[in-house]
């Protein structure tokens, strides 16, 4: 436990590879396009006004010009970027780091900021990269302990306890009570029923967010808690022997749509046989698709809020054979999202197959090809396909500054979404001041949501 407490407290910005540097400004601005999206769900409206209510305080929230306390901004943050299932994550933890750490990352800073100790762009990278070095490796441990499968907040709150006791300069031991009352109060839900009834719970990552900055502001005022096993145990100590040697920041994924990530190979295989000479999605009738297990499991075909297209196999494939993507606002509660006829015909028509070879490369490797059935009888087939934006197959800089603009430019003027963009990609440069003025960038109130929701 020892030595995953000296590199919460003891890595510098120095310490980190260029490429790993790279990879945390790139999640930064991610994030922050996704962070915008979400203010156009009923999901965020709800917690805003709830936690203003719930948790006042004066630490800003994201994109917006209200504020709560550090806990209530991060419990909002988390929950804003989770209302849409577009954020970056990692496939041995089957879930989302980067969602927790920045809103509880954003709230520290800011503290620090108040307390006239304010952070640097190198010091809010190192912070960035220790949370997803510590959650993602949290999130592999559980997995491997439990029994069950649990969201991201049973474990990414462990981060966000990592870089709030780093940023408030807890000691050694106070460091080791946060991270045992982050892993012990962090919500054990079980993914798999938000998987087949989808709602606002989604990934958990909310209550695991707030319940990292109340375990670190806790162990701050002399809160005990008890060891944290996922750090700790024999069982899980090859996970950690390599802290600062590998790095699993450069191991997240970025998504090209905001649904669920398991759809996504789904989603690459009807997009190639789109590209097939004479293609016309009119003379589809049937549409079969094959995939791992959990993929099947997003079974809704007909959509009624965007939480069940987010989590839904049938939409995503149809969405994705209608325009060749799949956007934010497919999913919105609107006519021309999840209302659209030919959107739902076309979801009507997909039946879904569980391979199980592709069940057997499942988590590491996610699988799926399409079959479709034309009108004349004949028959369209795919090659196995897997999601972009892997560290194998990566989304370009070029196709992530793209993501970021249309995911905010609904509600983000051009100019303030340049700003974020330029500083994002170059947050080392800043010094504190400038760090400063970034983060109230982040916390810019948006134009009103052009959405129409029925």
């Amino acid at each position: 436990m020892q030595p995953v407490i000296d590199f919460i407290h003891r890595l510098t910005f120095d310490d980190l590879p260029d490429d790993v540097i790279t990879q945390a400004q790139h999640c930064l601005l991610d994030l922050a396009g996704v962070a915008v999206a979400g203010h156009a769900t009923r999901l965020s409206q709800i917690l805003e006004n709830f936690v203003c209510s719930q948790y006042p305080g004066d630490v800003p929230l994201l994109f917006s010009n209200r504020s709560a306390s550090a806990c209530g901004a991060t419990l909002f943050g988390a929950m804003l970027i989770d209302s849409l299932d577009a954020h970056d994550g990692q496939v041995l933890t089957k879930g989302h780091v980067g969602v927790a750490i920045l809103p509880a990352l954003l709230a520290a800073a800011h503290e620090r900021e108040q307390q006239g100790q304010a952070i640097d762009g190198r010091e809010f990278i190192a912070s960035l990269v220790l949370g997803y070095e510590i959650a993602t490796r949290a999130g592999i441990a559980l997995h491997r302990t439990a029994c069950d499968y649990h969201t991201s907040g049973a474990w990414n709150g462990i981060g966000v306890a990592a870089v709030v006791a780093r940023l408030r300069g807890l000691d050694a031991s106070q460091t080791q009570e946060a991270l045992g009352t982050a892993e012990f109060y962090g919500p054990r839900s079980q993914m798999m029923r938000c998987i087949d009834h989808p709602t606002m719970l989604k990934d958990g990552s909310g209550w695991g967010a707030m319940g990292g900055m109340s375990a670190a502001l806790l162990a701050e005022a002399g809160f005990t808690g008890s060891p944290a096993l996922t750090l700790s145990d024999a069982a899980v100590a090859d996970i950690w022997e390599d802290l600062g040697q590998r790095w699993y920041i450069l191991e997240q994924y970025f998504k090209a749509y905001p649904v669920c990530r398991w759809a996504q190979p789904a989603v690459e295989a009807v997009r190639e046989l789109r590209r097939y000479p004479g293609f016309d999605v009119q003379r589809i009738r049937e549409i079969h698709i094959h995939s791992f297990h959990e993929a099947t499991r997003l079974h809704k075909v007909h959509p009624e809020t965007t939480e069940h297209a987010q989590y839904s196999l049938p939409f995503s494939v149809a969405s994705a054979l209608l325009d060749d993507t799949i956007s934010a606002q497919a999913i919105a509660e609107t006519d021309a999202g999840l209302f659209h006829p030919r959107r739902r015909a076309l979801a009507g028509m997909i039946r879904m197959h569980e391979n199980a070879d592709y069940n057997a490369l499942f988590p590491a490797e996610r699988w799926a090809h399409a079959r479709l059935v034309m009108d004349d009888g004949s028959i369209l087939e795919s090659k196995p396909a897997i999601a972009r934006g892997n560290p194998e197959n990566p989304l370009t800089l070029d196709e992530l500054i793209d993501k970021f603009h249309s995911l905010s430019a609904p509600q983000l003027p051009a100019g303030l979404r340049t700003q974020i963009q330029q500083q994002s990609l170059s947050l080392q440069t800043l010094d504190r001041a400038a760090l400063n003025g970034f983060i109230k960038l982040l916390s810019s109130p948006l134009l009103p949501s052009t959405g129409s929701p029925r």
